[in-house]
């Protein structure tokens, strides 16, 4: 007579994760630990809704190994801070509150269309660039970009354009005339907005 088997339960990529996270993590306190599986079950969750294309297996990944991201949450306990886990180069949110993607986004390219449109308006030039610095910082400590993204999203959208700013008013490189500057300005604008589209598209969630 053949010996019923027990149902086996379907394998729950997700569920493993969390669980190999929660076993490497045990030595965290409790609280710390628990928020730390939220808020990766949470970036898993908006990955999927943002790019249902993508598989899990590809997102898990992109995490990274759970000990890597269970140490580095150690290391962050161990010197008092709340930070973020750095896993196989994509950073993981420890904590809720993270800023929406579009926002330092629409920090870097708004400024440059305001700029172009009134250039003659007295401090605007100013405050478009503390904007513009702001977004970057936002930028590079965002959860939603790896490292080079960062990098690139800053040179294109922030150095570079104020690079060429300098050389444009500094030098006597650029034409004289309000027709060439207006032109140099909508390249600029080009360029972050093109900069802007990439690292929208180019997300984690």
């Amino acid at each position: 007579m053949k010996t019923p088997t027990a149902p086996t339960t379907p394998a729950d990529p997700v569920r493993d994760y969390l669980a190999a996270v929660e076993r490497e993590a045990s030595a965290l306190p409790a609280d710390r630990r628990q928020e730390l599986l939220a808020d990766l079950a949470e970036h898993i969750d908006v990955t999927r809704a943002e790019r249902p294309d993508v598989a899990t297996g590809e997102i898990l990944a992109g995490l990274g190994d759970p000990r890597t991201i269970a140490a580095t949450a150690l290391a962050e306990a161990g010197s008092g801070g709340a930070g973020a886990a750095v896993a196989g180069g994509a950073d993981v949110s420890v904590r809720r509150g993270r800023v929406h993607p579009l926002v330092p986004l629409l920090m870097l390219s708004v400024p440059y269309l305001f700029t172009t449109l009134l250039p003659d308006v007295p401090g605007l030039a100013l405050c478009s660039g503390l904007i513009r610095i702001a977004g970057g910082v936002l930028l590079c400590t965002s959860v939603h970009w790896t490292p080079v993204r960062k990098i690139v999203g800053v040179v294109l959208s922030v150095v570079a354009p104020a690079v060429a700013g300098i050389v444009w008013r500094e030098t006597t490189v650029a034409p004289a005339g309000d027709t060439p500057a207006l032109v140099a300005n909508l390249v600029v604008l080009a360029v972050v907005a093109g900069t802007s589209a990439w690292l929208w598209r180019s997300r984690r969630g």
